[in-house]
């Protein structure tokens, strides 16, 4: 019987492949990458055509040989690493690695790739080996010798004009510019007043409210009412209408079309988005169910690669969706033929399909028993996309309402959607990353020429809004779309940029720090034509040309190279001076001369352009914020008939209703700082002060359940259980059933990482933690490292009861005390304790 060595890249993986593949495989991880570039200047020599010094990766030397070793007995090697460029790169690696020893040269050795890690894709994988991939290769070394190129010679010149210790990037940098650039458009925003005019109805019981969009014949254009002063020579026209007439109803049907499966891109944004996950941690799961997950004692992969911008499914899977949905769904959700779905992405090659679950068979309540928290929302979520995919439409009723009051050529016009079949929704509903797009709700019927009562006519104020900082889930959309990296390396991108202190996240949104944005007006001043969008992204073109085999690699790193060396010498003779410092249109209060920012060892701060001559400075931002108001009108309480102002206080913002008066509080809510103030509406500030909400009594206990805002977020709160409202609900709509829900699941360790299964000694659960120090496995009270080689993604269990008995084992025994020393020590801290007392 024949020996075969398959060679992959990670432990878990391995695990999963044993179980499909009989005793003549040996099934060794790699674990990653074996080699990288020597990490001096030289590793990339473009004198000699870009030749590339590598070394092996001093971690996985010990994996290497053990490779080599089983190598020498097999009689084929096959390289089954991950469906892509960086997976082709490693098979590369590892085949001359076991080239250059003589007893392997002449080894039949083969490439196998797999979408998903099923026992029939395996089996037939294995069955059609194929020849390493040379143009996925070359376009992996292409990129490697561009990052270092980039690296080497910008990150030397950062350290002496900024800071020692600073980095720059080919891809990292244009995403910094991103994320800066944003914060500038921010800083540099005019807020502008302008005001709504709107009409209060109802018929029978039901309410509506209608805006004012034409006034004595013309169409209102957005800051046509610009201040409170317009706005109330309007409302006199209305001062006396009571009735108003229905001008004109125009209904239409409105479609909605599901989404495509997941790729590598949408599923970051949505993990982000609905899962509150980092793109980071969405990746490492969803490695998790691709390389296998134990079900019922059978090691399965549940999904299919993860890195892919192919929308496509494969002819099986499609049949596979369809034959779900018409089993567990009317006929009226079925499409009469399969949805299709084209890529908008330029040469979307890196897999076959879009991500998909294995088996659609396998749902996500068949699994929540196998899965931890993470793995099922991730799943489910994949699962619930690929499904609705599928699926018809949804179907709106909407309804636009033109009301005329006062005048014949005064209009207001309210608008209504009514769902009238869900399609898709009943599955999937997209996530969102501002919640400015609640459904529209329904009107009343209503004919042409019907009157209707006028029961209020009031102004609103707004402001307009900077535009919004960037989250993880539009980082990555815009990082896409300007062609910035692949999909692949996102999660990296963004990890990079915060582990450097580049940027930093508030309230999960990333602001750039002081640093970050030293460097990036540096690199986009001296190095624009390297790391602005359209050249990223051309790059990125063109690498992609050399995935396809359409462009030879060593003359385009020539292209780069020639012109990018020239400048990277030029710029050598920048005084720091000019990099650090920026003038100010100000003048320096203490001499005269222009004030400037400067870059000192804890941040940005202004300082005069003459120093060492004038020592004069001050904090960045410490100046009082003018451009925001003291104080806003934002409508009429309905209750009390007072006025609703937005207020700032010495802590910040809140509302208040009614004025202020002797022996008589007004009614005070804070300003949740998750709601920019930049939004405050009426409909907002009614909300608020709706809360806290009384949503009935719990179900078990008869005691209330209330919903509310907190220091923390929203909350629901139960006899003193408190739970936070997931970040996709709202506090505003959540009702009593889910709130009961939520309150029941168990607490989560925010550190937890993921269950590994319980200890067979007691049944106490074993899991990764996050710590000060990195991951660590705890079982109780007892924790124990990592072992040697493993990380958070492939320890096993039985890895971690290993390592925690080694652990145990190493614990120094305490000697016990004779009875006279446990005495001598009991009277010596008695004594001590009663001088402590005494000198006390």
């Amino acid at each position: 019987m024949s020996k075969n060595l398959l060679i992959v890249e990670s432990p878990s993986k391995a695990k999963t492949l044993k179980k499909y593949l009989g005793a003549d495989f040996d099934i060794l991880a790699s674990f990653g990458h074996v080699r990288d570039l020597v990490p001096k200047q030289g590793a990339v020599d473009p004198d000699h055509d870009f030749a590339m010094d590598y070394q092996l990766i001093e971690r996985n030397a010990r994996h290497v040989d053990e490779i080599v070793k089983a190598a020498q007995s097999a009689d084929q090697i096959l390289l089954a690493t991950d469906p892509d460029r960086e997976g082709e790169a490693i098979a590369w690696h590892i085949s001359e690695i076991l080239k250059s020893r003589p007893k392997l040269k002449e080894k039949p050795l083969k490439r196998v790739a797999f979408y998903e890690i099923t026992e029939s894709a395996v089996k037939h994988a294995i069955e059609h080996p194929r020849d390493i991939s040379m143009p996925l290769v070359n376009a992996q070394q292409a990129r490697r010798a561009l990052d270092y190129l980039v690296g080497f010679n910008l990150s030397p010149l950062l350290w002496r004009k900024v800071r020692p210790g600073l980095s720059a990037g080919r891809v990292q940098s244009p995403a910094l510019r991103l994320i800066a650039e944003r914060e500038i458009e921010i800083q540099n925003f005019k807020s502008q007043e302008f005001w709504t005019i709107h009409l209060d109805s109802h018929k029978e019981s039901e309410s509506f409210t209608a805006r004012l969009f034409q006034y004595r014949g013309s169409k209102l254009k957005q800051f046509d009412i610009g201040d409170e002063q317009r706005q109330a020579e309007i409302l006199r026209d209305f001062s006396s209408v009571r009735t108003a007439r229905v001008d004109s109803i125009e209904r239409k049907r409105k479609l909605r079309y599901p989404s495509p499966p997941f790729i590598t891109s949408t599923l970051q944004q949505e993990a982000v988005r609905k899962l509150g996950m980092t793109t980071d941690r969405a990746m490492r799961i969803a490695q998790q169910l691709y390389e296998g997950i134990d079900v019922g004692g059978a090691t399965v992969g549940l999904i299919t690669y993860m890195r892919t911008d192919s929308l496509s499914l494969a002819k099986e899977s499609v049949q596979e969706i369809r034959e779900y949905v018409r089993d567990h769904f009317a006929q009226d959700y079925l499409p009469a033929k399969p949805n299709q779905y084209k890529s908008k992405v330029k040469n979307a090659q890196e897999a076959h399909e879009a991500i998909r679950p294995t088996s659609i068979f396998r749902t996500p309540s068949s699994l929540s028993s196998y899965l931890n928290p993470e793995q099922l929302k991730l799943y489910e979520m994949i699962w619930k996309r690929a499904v609705s995919s599928q699926m018809n439409p949804a179907q709106f009723d909407t309804v636009s309402l033109d009301i005329s009051a006062a005048h014949d050529d005064t209009l207001f016009r309210a608008t209504g959607q009514t769902l009238v079949f869900p399609g898709f929704i009943a599955v999937y509903k997209e996530g969102v990353d501002d919640e400015d797009e609640a459904e529209e709700g329904r009107l009343p019927q209503f004919e042409v020429g019907e009157s209707i009562p006028v029961d209020r006519v009031f102004g609103e104020q707004h402001f307009t809004q900077p535009p919004p900082r960037y989250t993880e889930a539009s980082l990555v959309k815009s990082l896409e779309e300007f062609g910035i990296g692949r999909p692949s390396t996102y999660a990296s991108i963004i990890s990079t940029l915060l582990d450097r202190e580049y940027v930093q996240l508030d309230r999960k949104r990333f602001i750039p720090t002081d640093v970050g944005y030293v460097v990036n007006r540096f690199l986009t001043e001296h190095f624009n034509a390297y790391l602005n969008y359209d050249f990223t992204a051309n790059l990125e073109d063109q690498l992609d040309s050399v995935s396809a085999g359409d462009r030879e690699w060593i003359p385009l790193l020539h292209d780069f190279w020639g012109g990018f060396h020239s400048l990277v010498d030029e710029k050598k003779n920048i005084s720091r001076k000019d990099v650090t410092q920026e003038l100010l249109d100000e003048a320096c209060p203490k001499c005269g001369k222009p004030l400037c920012t400067r870059l000192g060892r804890r941040g940005r701060f202004i300082g005069c352009s003459a120093y060492p001559e004038c020592d004069y400075t001050r904090n960045l931002g410490t100046e009082e914020d003018t451009s925001a108001p003291e104080q806003r009108l934002l409508g009429v309480d309905e209750a009390s008939g007072a006025d609703v102002m937005l207020l700032r206080g010495p802590y910040g913002y809140y509302l208040q209703v009614g004025e202020a008066l002797e022996g008589k509080k007004p009614k005070r809510v804070s300003w949740p700082k998750e709601i920019p103030v930049e939004n405050a509406s009426m409909e907002v500030a009614s909300q608020l002060l709706s809360l806290p909400r009384d949503l009935g009594k719990h179900p078990e206990t008869g005691k209330k359940v209330v919903a509310n805002i907190g220091r923390f977020g929203p909350y629901v709160n139960h006899d003193g259980v408190f739970k936070s409202i997931p970040k996709e609900e709202s506090v505003f709509s959540i009702g009593l059933e889910r709130a009961v829900a939520l309150l029941a699941e168990p607490r989560i360790d925010k550190n937890l990482v993921r269950e590994l299964g319980r200890h067979p000694a007691d049944e106490k659960p074993i899991g990764i933690y996050k710590g000060r120090y990195g991951s660590y496995i705890k079982h109780g009270r007892n924790n124990a490292k990592i072992p040697s080689g493993m990380d958070e993604d492939s320890v096993t269990l039985e890895a971690a009861i290993e390592a925690l008995s080694q652990k145990e084992e190493k614990k120094p025994v305490k000697a016990r005390k004779s009875s006279k020393a446990a005495e001598a020590g009991t009277e010596k801290k008695t004594k001590k304790s009663t001088r402590k007392k005494s000198e006390a």
